[in-house]
């Protein structure tokens, strides 16, 4: 990556306060028990111009703007009707949409991308890992989770990215960097947002973090694959030393982002990252245990 992560602009002395409280707070009503990829949430904004169109269990964020919008993650085929049924309950038009990004190529984030690409008429863009398995629908055979997850409906990918390209949709600037460990493909994005105008506009770094989770499924065994151990620990020490403002993360459960945007937790802590990275670090140590 030409420029290092550090860029990111730090946050603003103070904490930001949450979007739409009661709105966060009517998704963990609903949410609360809920287990499955395609359990259906109320939409909520989040901060400025980012709102959660996603699943109880599955981010899906709409990134807003003057020239068209940009999706981050699709979800499972099964929720799509209700991230559209979500976006068009917020005054968007689903085919606004000019851009889909995606986090990692397993069908939780990327089995709805078929149906939201015919559905927005959107471009997709992914690393080069990502868009084997997305344009096969196929599950790569390196995947630790090969053995007992299924793949997903093929999809088009317009651009294979690397770290550091920047993506517009009018004045909407994304940027990725690859976090690679959990897939091969697995990408991270940050972006600016601002809320208020004049002297009380109050502009944030957001970082969407992919997960970091070491999740061995079947006769997988992450100490049989120094080559994936070392790729985890490269990715971790990247993302640890983000100042990553507002953390977002594929799974909300992963970063408490429903606690934080209900205002029962600080929306952004200058230590997310690094709590985010001890917490998968200690997963794939204890992984790593025979």
């Amino acid at each position: 990556m030409s420029m290092t992560l550090a860029v990111l602009a730090a946050a603003t002395a103070a904490t930001p306060a949450p979007a739409d409280i009661a709105a966060a707070r009517e998704i963990i009503r609903q949410c609360e028990g809920k287990e499955n990829f395609s359990d259906p949430a109320p939409p909520s904004r989040i901060f400025g111009n980012v709102w959660y169109v996603g699943t109880c269990t599955v981010s899906v964020l709409l990134i807003t703007g003057p020239q068209g919008h940009i999706l981050v993650d699709a979800a499972v085929e099964e929720a799509v009707p209700q991230i559209l049924a979500n976006i068009r309950k917020l005054g968007f038009n689903p085919k606004d949409i000019g851009l889909i990004v995606s986090s990692h190529e397993h069908f939780d984030h990327v089995g709805g991308l078929a149906a939201l690409e015919k559905a927005t008429g959107a471009r997709f863009v992914a690393t080069a890992e990502a868009a084997k398995v997305i344009r096969s629908g196929r599950v790569s055979p390196a995947d630790p989770q090969v053995q007992e997850i299924h793949g997903s409906r093929p999809a088009r990918v317009d651009f294979t990215l690397k770290t550091g390209d920047v993506f517009s949709v009018g004045p909407l600037r994304i940027t990725a960097f690859r976090t690679p460990g959990h897939t091969e493909g697995s990408t991270s994005w940050h972006w600016q947002s601002c809320e208020g105008k004049g002297s009380s506009r109050d502009c944030r770094t957001i970082t969407y973090v992919d997960s970091l989770t070491a999740l061995p499924l079947g006769t997988y065994r992450f100490a049989d694959h120094p080559e994936r151990v070392a790729m985890f620990r490269k990715t971790f020490a990247q993302v640890e030393a983000l100042q990553c403002g507002i953390l977002l993360t594929p799974h909300p459960s992963a970063s408490a982002m429903f606690e934080r945007m209900s205002g029962a937790e600080p929306l952004a802590s200058p230590d997310a990252c690094k709590a985010l990275v001890a917490g998968a670090r200690d997963r794939l140590e204890k992984a790593l245990k025979p």
